[in-house]
């Protein structure tokens, strides 16, 4: 998995192996589960953090997200992001510093300009009082040497909704109420303190239980393991750990394509923008930050996972159904009741993978051929390929696409801002693509390898699929069976 630090995933990831281990073996209690810490750190020099005491507590709050569980018990949260105390302790409690660079000089015009008595002189230079200061950033555009610095730390600098502050003692807190679930924090700080729930105990007792489980995987699967590597070669590993199953997600990606694309032609009778709805991160800012868009403007229309999970379970009402993909929204989404024939279960490629490193599996080519979508609904994972395959699908019905305007983003700033011009009436364009990601899913939080390297491969996988259409393709599957609306209703 890419992230910033090659000692963090490799940390992460022998802790969900073990997990995995211990849950296929029965014995997933609180003595192996030490055992599984004092073999990380034995002591009695720490391997990567100042003790080993803290090295401990740090494991043992990662073991119990591995397991679905709090981080910190002292502190339930039904969030899917949550933080890991023990590791939240190193970055500087203030975002405004004096540096070296200052002179102490006679004119004080930081102290001057300071509205909250927050600047007061040191010994050899100014100092700020992290209590009284209120980050308006004054005290360094008034400083004639640019010695005062705006350094914010990395998890809420990569935050695109606001959602995390700091206690009294300076650690992180999330704002549930606020929170999109988007796993930006997670993979932006440096010291691993933010982590998400991971469902791999529940799956693997599933599978033990003789339970038909099935997977579904993300069209940005292709490209992340290599050019070698398509669906098939992933299909064929699952199947080996005991999945029932799996089914590429870019199928419901032509479904949700070619349901949004009659919402689309209906909005542009009713004079009415809309945006799209496969993104969760996206879909939860517009709930929690845009109510009256959230009412108003979204499509109606059921992601593609649910699409492909409502398919499958109206096949087999008792199977279970895992999504895998780049995603952490993906695991807030499958945990909305009100979403009928919901996904059961999400995972990410790194828990993917240490899941079947837990029983020795590894993902290698196979010559099968496999395809389940189009070419539409294989590239919704990237940037603009949603509102591709929308207008493709309304192309097909017979529709004129050549005045429609649309706005693609990705990334929340873009996404904030044209919802922003929604909300005020000045957004030009007729649709909204919303992506949270940069890139799209492609450049989602939990990727296996560079955004660049995905693209590369990802070309040379997706030119060997053939072109079917997306109502072609759709026709293989009894799309009457199940609904397509978030409510249910057909």
């Amino acid at each position: 998995m890419i992230t910033n630090d090659k000692g963090l995933v490799e940390l992460k990831h022998h802790v969900i192996r073990e997990v995995c281990r211990m849950a296929w073996d029965g014995i997933l209690n609180h003595e192996e589960r030490e055992r599984v810490v004092y073999n990380m750190s034995p002591g009695p020099k720490p391997t990567y953090r100042c003790c080993v005491y803290k090295e401990r507590e740090i494991i043992r709050g990662r073991i119990r997200l591995a397991m679905g569980m709090n981080p910190d018990v002292n502190k339930p949260t039904k969030n899917v992001v949550a933080v890991i105390p023990a590791a939240c302790d190193d970055c500087p409690i203030q975002d405004h510093m004096v540096t070296d660079s200052c002179r102490f000089c006679l004119g004080k015009a930081c102290l001057n300009a300071c509205r909250f008595g927050a600047i007061s002189p040191g010994d050899t230079k100014m100092k700020i009082d992290p209590n009284k200061c209120k980050s308006c950033g004054q005290c360094a555009k008034a400083c004639p040497f640019g010695a005062i610095i705006h350094s914010q730390r990395p998890c809420k600098r990569s935050c695109p909704a606001g959602a995390i502050s700091y206690d009294e003692n300076g650690l992180c807190m999330i704002d549930e109420e606020k929170c999109i679930h988007c796993g930006h924090c997670i993979h932006a700080c440096p010291f691993g303190a933010i982590g998400s729930k991971i469902y791999v105990v529940d799956i693997i007792h599933a599978i033990q239980e003789g339970k038909r489980v099935i997977a579904m995987c993300a069209p940005a699967t292709e490209g992340q393991f290599g050019k070698e590597i398509g669906m098939a070669s992933v299909r064929a590993a699952l199947k080996k750990i005991g999945f029932a199953d799996m089914v590429e997600v870019g199928l419901g990606g032509d479904m949700t394509a070619a349901w949004e694309a009659k919402e689309w032609i209906e909005a542009r009778k009713e004079g009415r923008k809309m945006t799209t709805s496969c993104c969760p991160a996206f879909i939860s800012l517009m709930h929690h930050h845009f109510p009256q868009q959230y009412e108003e403007n979204k499509s109606m229309t059921v992601s593609p996972m649910v699409a492909v999970s409502r398919y499958l379970k109206s096949q087999d009402p008792d199977c279970v159904t895992v999504f895998i993909g780049p995603c952490i929204a993906k695991k807030g989404e499958t945990l909305n009741e009100n979403i009928v024939d919901n996904a059961d279960y999400a995972m990410t490629y790194g828990e993917m993978v240490a899941l079947l490193d837990s029983k020795q599996v590894e993902i290698t080519p196979v010559k099968e051929d496999y395809q389940e979508a189009s070419l539409y609904g294989k590239r919704f994972a990237g940037s603009g390929g949603v509102a591709s395959a929308v207008l493709e699908a309304m192309q097909e019905m017979g529709e004129d696409t050549s005045d429609i305007t649309l706005a693609r983003c990705a990334g929340g700033d873009e996404c904030r801002k044209a919802l922003l011009l929604l909300r005020s009436g000045k957004l030009k364009e007729d649709f909204i693509e919303g992506m949270i990601c940069p890139g799209g899913c492609v450049g989602g939080p939990s990727k296996h390898q560079t955004e660049s390297i995905v693209e590369r491969d990802r070309s040379t996988l997706l030119s060997a699929a053939d072109g079917r259409g997306i109502l072609e393709n759709l026709k293989r599957y009894p799309m009457d069976q199940f609904s397509m609306f978030r409510d249910g209703h057909k």
